[in-house]
Parts: structure tokens; C-alpha cells; sequence
């Protein structure tokens, strides 16, 4: 009798352990992020403790708000760690950027919404500071070219 050196296990085990739905984890071996699993005599899909690796790696990555594609590249790059880290440098600043950017934008949207709440008398719709700006383009301070912001988007 042949024995096992890995212990493997379900796919709703891989799921809970790794902190996901079932249904990620199919997505994720769909898009080929996580390889096929190997299945067992009933058909069932068994995962091994690499896998689990793998796929909190991903969850993670995700978690970092990295995109698809970037976490495919820094798979790639994770499945060959003698390779220079440059390129991984270079994706994370990429995405810290974009971070950066997202993060003076939506500082543009509060400031915007606090003086649109601020300047709300509260009297009925038709004198709404509120609806005003949002009915007129030109009252926003955030949209290009009007205040000297940049567009929200």
C-alpha cells in the first residue's frame, strides 16, 4: 500500500482555510490563477497545502486591491524566487499610484460633499443647495476645469 506524503483535502476546506467562497476558488482555477487540482476517485477536487499557499496569496493580493493581472504577474514571479525583483517593484509602485490618485480624488468628492451639506439650508427641494450643484456642472468645485480640480470618477 502506497502512502500519501501530502495530505490533501476539499475544496470547501481550501475555502474556509484560505478565508474565501467555494466559488472563488473555482473563479480563481477558471482564469488559471490556481491550477487545475488533482481528483480523487469519486471526482471530487483535492488541494494540498502549496495550494492553500497559493490561493491566500491571491486573497491577499486582491485584499491589497491589487488587479487580476498583476497578481498573475506576481504569481509568475513568485513561482521562479531567483529571479531579480524588479518587476514586482515596479507593479507594487504602479499600484501604489493608482492608489495615491484614487485617494485624491475621493478627498476632492468629501470636500465637495461637506460644502454641499454645509451651504443645505434645509428648507424645501426646490431652494436644495444639494440638487443645485448637482443639477448645475459649474457649481462643483471638483470638476476640471472649474475650481482648478480634477474630475471624480
Amino acid at each position: 500500500m502506497q502512502r500519501q506524503d501530502t495530505q490533501t483535502f476539499g475544496i470547501g476546506t481550501l475555502a474556509s482555510r484560505a478565508g474565501c467562497q467555494v466559488q472563488t476558488v473555482r473563479y480563481y482555477e477558471e482564469i488559471g490563477l490556481l491550477p487545475q487540482p488533482a481528483r480523487n476517485a469519486g471526482n471530487q477536487r483535492r488541494y494540498d497545502e502549496a495550494t492553500l499557499r497559493r490561493l491566500t496569496f491571491i486573497r491577499h493580493s486582491r485584499d491589497f486591491g491589487f488587479s487580476v493581472e498583476a497578481v498573475r504577474e506576481l504569481l509568475d514571479m513568485a513561482d521562479h524566487p531567483n529571479m531579480p525583483c524588479d518587476h514586482a517593484d515596479a507593479i507594487a509602485k504602479r499600484h501604489l499610484d493608482e492608489v495615491e490618485s484614487r485617494i485624491e480624488r475621493l478627498s476632492a468628492l468629501r470636500d465637495e460633499l461637506k460644502r454641499m451639506v454645509a451651504q443645505c439650508a434645509g428648507g424645501r427641494v426646490e431652494e436644495c443647495r444639494i440638487v443645485e450643484v448637482l443639477s448645475d456642472h459649474d457649481q462643483c468645485l471638483h470638476a476640471s476645469g472649474h475650481g482648478g480640480r480634477e474630475a471624480i470618477r
